[in-house]
C-alpha cells in the first residue's frame, strides 16, 4: 500500500443541515448530479429529512427535487443509471397514533429531477383482504435500479404481520402465523396495479411488486433456511453467466440469517434468480394470505453461496454494508473478517464456489463500498481514509489523508461516478460553528 494520497479532495458542499448519500447509484448518468437527502443526524438513522435535493458538482448550484408534505418525511434515493429519475422512500403523510413511520409504514417513490415535486408512486399497498397481487402489505425500502434503469429492487416488512406479531400474546415459537420479517423484493415496471380504496392506507402503484425471496419463522439449524433476507444488490448490469454458458439475465444477491449447528445466526452471502415474468404465483399467493407472507413467483430460484460457520470469525462481519456485484457479474463482494480479526472485502461468484480474500490490509475495512464502472477497482473507507484497492490485486491506495476521528469520511456511502474518476461520500465538516454532514468527491485516477 502507498502511504501518499493519491487523489483531489473537493467539498461539494457546504450548507447548514444535513447532506445523506444512500450507498449506490448516487450520481446522475452524466456524472454531473449527486443526489442527497437531508435526515439531521450523521448517520442518517432519524428519518426526518423533509427534502431530496441534487448539487452539481462543478457549479455546486443546489436544487430541490422533492419536498415532502403533510407530516411526511423522505431519504433514501438512489438515481436511474438511464436517466434523470430518483428513487427514494417516502414516509406516511398525516401520520397517526397506529400509523407512523416505520420499516413497514414506508413506499418508494419515483420523481425525474427536470420535473421536481412531481411524484409517482412506485409501489402499491392493500392491507385489506383479498390481497392484490402486484401491490405489497406493507412497507419498502432502499430502492435501486437495475443496469437497464427498469426493475427496481427493494427491502420490504409486513404491515399485515407486523400487527399479528404486536397482538401476539403466546410466544413467538407458537404462533399461529408467520411472522414479520425483513425480505427483498422487486416492482417490475409495464403494469400499475390499482386496488380497492376500502382503508386509508391503500394506494395504487405504478409497477407490479412481488417479493423474491423466502424466509421461515424457525430456520432449522444447519440448514439454508433464513430468518432475514436483506442489503441487498442487482447482479451485474446485466446479470451473469452461468457454468454452461447461458446468461441468467436478473438476479439480486443478498445477506441471508441462518442458524448454524451450533444455534448462533449468522449472515451468509445468497443469491435468487428471478425469471422474466414475475406475475405468476408459485406454490403460494404472490400476495400472501391474512396469515402468511407474500410469496416469490414460480421460477424464482433461492441459493445460498457461502457457508463460513466453521471460519475463526463465522458470517459476515464489519459494519452495515450492501453486497456489491462486479459490473459483469462475476463477482459478488462481501466484508468478512480475515483469521487474524481484521475486516476485508471478499468475493464469491454467482455459481457459488469458496470465498476469495481481496484486501489484505492491516485496519479494518470502515464503511458500505461499490465496484468502479470497470470492474477494475473497489472504494471504500479505512483508516479515516478514502481507499481504492484493485480488484486483481487487493492493492490499496490511500486516497484522502487520514482525517481525525472527529472529520473522518463517513461510513454510509464510498459511490464511483459513472466514469470512473471520482468518488463520492460523506464526511462532517464545521460551518457557522457547528459541524455538519457534507459532501466530498476525491479523484480516482
Amino acid at each position: 500500500m502507498a502511504d501518499a494520497t493519491k487523489g483531489v479532495e473537493t467539498q461539494i458542499t457546504d450548507r447548514p443541515g444535513g447532506h445523506i448519500l444512500t450507498n449506490i447509484h448516487v450520481w446522475s448518468p452524466d456524472g454531473k448530479w449527486l443526489v442527497y437527502d437531508t435526515r439531521s443526524d450523521p448517520a442518517g438513522e432519524k428519518f426526518d429529512g423533509s427534502t431530496i435535493e441534487v448539487v452539481n458538482v462543478e457549479t455546486r448550484e443546489v436544487r430541490e427535487v422533492f419536498r415532502s408534505q403533510n407530516g411526511a418525511h423522505c431519504g433514501g434515493v438512489t438515481f436511474s443509471p438511464k436517466d434523470n429519475r430518483v428513487v427514494f422512500i417516502a414516509g406516511p403523510e398525516d401520520p397517526t397514533e397506529d400509523w407512523q413511520y416505520g420499516p413497514w409504514h414506508r413506499q418508494g417513490a419515483v420523481v425525474d429531477i427536470d420535473r421536481p415535486q412531481v411524484a409517482t408512486p412506485l409501489d402499491a399497498r392493500d392491507i385489506t383482504p383479498p390481497f392484490t397481487p402486484g401491490a405489497l402489505r406493507g412497507g419498502s425500502h432502499v430502492h435501486v435500479f437495475d443496469g437497464d434503469g427498469a426493475w427496481v429492487s427493494f427491502t420490504y416488512e409486513d404491515h399485515v404481520l407486523a400487527t399479528l406479531d404486536g397482538a401476539l400474546k403466546a410466544a413467538p415459537p407458537k404462533r399461529a402465523h408467520d411472522a414479520n420479517q425483513r425480505n427483498v423484493g422487486i416492482s417490475v415496471p409495464g403494469r400499475p396495479v390499482r386496488v380497492s380504496p376500502d382503508h386509508p392506507r391503500n394506494h395504487d402503484g405504478s409497477t407490479f411488486s412481488v417479493l423474491v425471496t423466502r424466509t421461515v419463522n424457525e430456520p432449522r439449524p444447519g440448514s439454508d433456511d433464513i430468518s432475514k433476507a436483506f442489503e441487498d444488490a442487482w447482479i451485474g448490469t446485466r446479470g451473469y453467466v452461468r457454468p454452461d454458458g447461458t446468461r441468467q439475465r436478473r438476479a439480486i444477491a443478498f445477506q441471508g440469517n441462518v442458524r448454524t449447528k451450533k444455534g448462533e445466526t449468522i449472515a451468509e452471502v445468497f443469491v435468487v434468480d428471478i425469471p422474466e415474468d414475475v406475475t405468476q404465483a408459485g406454490d403460494a399467493p404472490l400476495a400472501g394470505t391474512a396469515t402468511t407472507r407474500p410469496a416469490p413467483p414460480r421460477g424464482v430460484r433461492q441459493r445460498r453461496l457461502t457457508h463460513t460457520a466453521e471460519r475463526t470469525y463465522p458470517g459476515i462481519q464489519g459494519p452495515r454494508h450492501w453486497l456489491r456485484s462486479a459490473p459483469d457479474g462475476a463477482r459478488i463482494a462481501f466484508l468478512m473478517r480475515d483469521d487474524a480479526g481484521i475486516v476485508q472485502i471478499w468475493t464469491v461468484s454467482p455459481n457459488g464456489g469458496e470465498p476469495q480474500q481481496l484486501t489484505h490490509n492491516s485496519f479494518d475495512v470502515a464503511s458500505a463500498f461499490s465496484w468502479s464502472p470497470d470492474g477494475e477497482s473497489i472504494a471504500y473507507v479505512a483508516d479515516n481514509s478514502v481507499f481504492i484497492s484493485g480488484t486483481k490485486t487487493g492493492d490499496a491506495v490511500r486516497l484522502t489523508p487520514r482525517a481525525e476521528d472527529a472529520t473522518a469520511p463517513r461510513p454510509e456511502a464510498c459511490v464511483f461516478s459513472p466514469d470512473g474518476r471520482r468518488i463520492a461520500y460523506v464526511r462532517p465538516a464545521p460551518r457557522d460553528g457547528a459541524t455538519f454532514n457534507q459532501i466530498f468527491v476525491v479523484t480516482s485516477r
